[in-house]
């Protein structure tokens, strides 16, 4: 069953890219599989390849 990630998740998503982490590395510090962790980047970075966690969690909650 799919669970949306939280905002906690996300922003440790961000924290884990700016401390240069691989996403496999992330995916296992919050519990997620590295596939999710790869489907929120494509969804949520924009044209620059930045990840917006705040953006991110806005967009989910609509």
């Amino acid at each position: 069953m799919y669970k949306q990630l939280i905002r906690e998740q996300r922003y440790a998503i961000f924290l884990g890219l700016k401390e240069g982490k691989p996403q496999k590395e992330i995916a296992q510090q919050i519990g997620v599989s590295p596939s999710t962790i790869s489907r929120e980047l494509k969804r949520n970075s924009n044209k620059q390849g930045k990840y917006s966690y705040a953006l991110a969690d806005e967009m989910a909650h609509e």
